[in-house]
């Protein structure tokens, strides 16, 4: 790998910060992020696609073999801050790199170059060194535990509850659709922990909890087979009166979406950026096609019905990247609204599936075939428009954004 690193760019960070106008030219540090970035991507990472899409698994001895090869290359953890040992990069800066990581296979480039959720800086005292940083380090690995049969995008809804008793707390319920689970060493766990009354009615309140693996009452099984992300497994949490001294806590109790929502904001953003490197990958691969397959003489890419996609293709793209581009400056600024990043996500992911499937149409059949990685980045488009807040509920945040600036 080449010299250059993420935390170099710490450096030119602060060049970024307040008090700038937008601009979105990359300078000399992100520039190195990206080649970096890239060029651990197309080495590292795409040799090893088809075996994990072609076996839904990957090897714990490959994991550890390219987890290592991404901290020596100073990948890893790329988005925590510099004072616990990440990169400490600004918003944008850490969105160009997901960028070029979301163009592989999402259990390599998840598993391997691990984020640890922003989350775990809201850890205290002793939970710093158990959980924190040996988070960052790549010591453990945490999973977020939210999603419930039932309840899916209505966290308040969620049935899983925690009793105080004796000075601890003990949880009982179930979640499901738990990404990262099954490599996880602890989870955070959102758990309702009583009620509150509110203009419109009852609502649960919400508590987090650090979690470990090996905790009596605590199970972790298989979850649902299904088409995206191949080797990038859900599981099913289960809780059967599993004891938690306070200490595991994460944040105060009762406080869980105030600390999500110091610490989660971004997430969407992520969603976005890394969505935008596959729909990337996918234009890229169809204007190639375009430019040397020939039907009836000519090259394809000649015929208005696929010159015209590609144009459609490549603004549509920029577009969502422009979008995302604007939520990180304002993120770093102190001025993202929720609908400008609901409007990253959601323009991002429907401009992915978009790409994705007029990719494999300019390729015809062949776009189907594994032999290519159009009909991979197309099945693993679909679940992007539904986790981490659907398309819908992107839609619900930003319209009443607008209607409340009209007082309605």
């Amino acid at each position: 790998m080449p010299g250059c690193r993420c935390r170099k760019a710490r450096a030119g960070r602060s060049d970024r910060r307040k008090g700038k106008a937008m601009d979105f030219g990359l300078n000399e540090e992100q520039r190195m992020i990206v080649d970096t970035t890239r060029a651990f991507v197309e080495t590292e990472l795409y040799p090893h696609e088809q075996e994990v899409e072609r076996t839904g698994v990957l090897r714990e001895d490959l994991r550890q073999e390219l987890q290592a090869k991404a901290i020596a290359a100073g990948l890893y953890a790329a988005n925590m801050p510099a004072e616990v040992g990440g990169a400490g990069l600004d918003t944008l800066t850490w969105l160009l790199y997901e960028k070029e990581l979301g163009k592989a296979n999402y259990a390599l480039h998840w598993t391997t170059v691990c984020r640890p959720s922003n989350i775990l800086m809201a850890c205290e005292g002793d939970q710093r060194d158990r959980y924190l940083l040996p988070a960052v380090r790549g010591e453990r690995h945490d999973c977020q535990a939210m999603t419930e049969p039932g309840a899916g995008s209505d966290l308040r809804g969620m049935r899983s509850f925690a009793r105080e008793d004796g000075g601890d707390f003990v949880l009982n319920g179930t979640k499901h659709f738990i990404s990262h689970a099954d490599v996880a060493d602890f989870a955070i766990v959102w758990v309702a922990t009583g009620e509150e009354d509110t203009p419109r009615g009852r609502k649960k309140l919400i508590t987090a909890f650090l979690v470990d693996k090996g905790t009596p009452g605590f199970t972790v099984r298989d979850g649902y087979r299904n088409v995206s992300h191949r080797g990038y497994n859900n599981m099913i949490l289960e809780f059967d009166e599993c004891r938690l001294p306070k200490s595991q806590i994460l944040g105060e109790v009762h406080k869980g979406f105030e600390v999500a929502g110091q610490w989660l904001g971004a997430t969407r953003l992520q969603v976005a950026s890394t969505s935008l490197g596959r729909a990337e990958r996918a234009l890229g691969l169809a204007l190639a096609y375009a430019a040397e397959r020939k039907q009836f003489g000519q090259l394809i890419g000649k015929f208005q019905g696929i010159s015209f996609k590609l144009a459609d293709m490549a603004m549509e793209l920029k577009a969502a990247e422009l979008l995302t581009r604007e939520a990180a400056w304002k993120y770093d600024q102190g001025t993202v609204t929720e609908a400008d990043m609901s409007m990253a996500k959601l323009k991002a992911t429907e401009v992915l599936a978009h790409i994705a499937d007029e990719a494999i149409q300019i390729h015809g059949g062949m776009g189907l075939m594994d032999e290519l990685p159009l009909e991979r980045i197309w099945r693993d488009a679909r679940v992007e428009r539904i986790w981490e807040g659907t398309s819908e509920i992107q839609r619900h945040i930003i319209s009443r954004e607008l209607l409340r600036a009209l007082g309605a």
